[in-house]
């Protein structure tokens, strides 16, 4: 036995010998011709072609979606023949899929193929709280008699077939972008949840008009892949829900995800480094997707207006004289500063609105961008104008159309004797839904419908005397600072007076 091993190895090691004697010397026409009749060979002895199918591809590693749809098509066929399997729990289901190593034999018109999925794990030396991220893919076989075939025609069939049952089954996800380092980092990583949001148009407090018109839009943005490439424009939306904090903006952002079947890509631009990171989650996001920026103005510096030539000198000498400070300290003070400087978040404002609508925008359709905001105010126009936030959506105090949808959610119930008073409050004082929400949900298990609508009252006359309350206050003051104002001019008045 050794000796033959031992044959094999001497033949093997003869055979490279004289493979490095032939690149060496021979001409460079006989090299070709060996390489050519070798590969000759080689396709004679294994007539098969191998296609891949990497789960993230591109730089960016943007997720691919031909392998999400080949996934789809493999788990609805694969799980009777495949012995080892992966189990999902998903809408309320169980679901199983290839495992890794497992092969698959397929048959479509009479020709038969083999897929197969495939991890590769990255060698690494080094040790890291981020280790580096695994590779995927599907790998396809066939005989290369078929090459035309699978172009034209299976593959089409595979595509088609996963994204209808991706479309029927999927289970919707909310995104979040990590704030790893190392390969999470480079990556420009996407870490997800199920998205179970209950939240829909029926439960929302809201006019039934601004509700229609919300619809009405969403209904013909889903509808408009061909208006937008006649027009040239890419599909895509933009959305600003602004108002108090606790009148539903968020509820109303996982309405829309829900209507409209769509996956939540939440963005957190404090996490973002820089301009390029943001491109990257961008490149990440897939289409059918709702992407959120939520309380824009507390995110990031985005909120200044343009300033004119006489605030930019005040600025500039407002910075030297900084400088100057900054200069004087310590060197401790300064490396702090720069540590503390390095960790905040470089996202400027021209890199938001590129993102927004910029070229890099259009690499995936079908996608809303949502803004929320308590301020509108404090916004940049730049940002905010027509053509970026197309539809402004004010999100206000609950009115008595958006406390009737809450008693009905809540209590189940469409008319009380109460519910005139409520209506008489609601138009006197301010209270968010949330707030109303809050008092009409029943504190203990046995409490009857009017006790909950008593609490309300109660809460609603509270909030309209501290309204009151404040509003007096604010008078006073208001009185007490304009009369020491017409005081101090009085006062100016007789000085000048006696001086002349």
């Amino acid at each position: 036995m050794f000796e033959i091993w031992g044959l094999i190895g001497s033949k093997v090691a003869s055979l490279m010998f004289i493979w490095a004697m032939i690149q060496s010397y021979c001409p460079h026409q006989v090299h070709a011709l060996i390489e050519k009749f070798s590969e000759k060979l080689a396709n004679f002895c294994y007539p098969f072609v191998e296609v891949r199918f990497f789960e993230n591809i591109g730089d960016y590693m943007r997720t691919n979606e031909a392998f999400l749809y080949i996934e789809n098509y493999l788990t609805s066929k694969s799980t009777n023949q495949a012995k080892k399997l992966q189990g999902e729990y998903v809408r309320k289901s169980l679901v199983l899929k290839m495992d890794e190593r497992q092969k698959f034999y397929d048959e479509f018109e009479g020709v038969k193929f083999v897929w197969s999925l495939i991890k590769i794990v990255p060698n690494t030396n080094s040790v890291s709280f981020y280790p580096a991220s695994d590779k995927r893919f599907y790998l396809l076989t066939f005989h290369r008699s078929h090459r035309d075939f699978v172009e034209k025609s299976y593959l089409n069939h595979v595509l088609e077939q996963g994204k209808e049952i991706g479309l029927s089954k999927r289970q919707r996800k909310l995104y979040t972008n990590c704030t790893g380092n190392g390969e999470y980092e480079r990556g420009g990583k996407w870490s997800h949840v199920i998205f179970e949001h209950p939240s829909s148009f029926e439960t929302i407090a809201m006019s039934p008009k601004k509700k229609k018109e919300i619809v009405d839009d969403l209904v013909t943005f889903s509808k408009a892949k061909e208006y937008y490439a006649k027009i040239g424009k890419p599909w895509k939306r933009g959305y600003l829900l602004y108002g108090p904090p606790g009148t539903g903006k968020s509820s109303l952002v996982a309405a829309i995800a829900n209507f409209l079947k769509y996956d939540i890509y939440d963005i957190e631009l404090t996490n973002v480094k820089n301009n390029a990171e943001l491109r990257k989650l961008l490149i990440g996001i897939t289409s059918k997707s709702v992407v959120v920026i939520e309380d824009i103005d507390c995110s990031l510096d985005l909120t200044g207006q343009r300033k004119t030539d006489s605030e930019n000198d005040k600025e500039k000498e407002e910075k030297n004289e900084e400088v100057n400070q900054v200069a004087a300290a310590s060197l401790q003070g300064l490396q702090a500063a720069d540590k503390e400087k390095n960790k905040a978040s470089q996202v400027t404002l021209s890199g938001l609105l590129n993102f927004i609508d910029g070229i890099w925008s259009a690499s995936t359709g079908e996608r809303l961008i949502i803004f929320t905001t308590n301020y509108v105010e404090k916004l940049d126009q730049a940002l905010i104008r027509r053509g970026r936030m197309d539809m402004h959506i004010e999100l206000s105090y609950c009115g008595f159309d958006g406390f009737k949808m809450l008693a009905m959610n809540y209590l189940s119930i469409e008319s009380h004797p109460l519910f005139e008073t409520i209506q008489r409050l609601l138009e006197e004082t301010n209270m968010t839904p949330a707030d109303v929400a809050e008092n009409l949900m029943p504190k203990v298990a046995e409490e009857d419908v009017e006790a909950s609508l008593e609490r309300l009252i109660q809460a609603l006359r509270t909030s309209k005397e501290e309204a009151e309350m404040k509003a007096k206050k604010e008078a006073e003051m208001k009185a007490e600072k304009e009369e020491g104002t017409g005081e101090e001019g009085s006062s100016e008045k007789e000085a000048e007076d006696a001086e002349g």
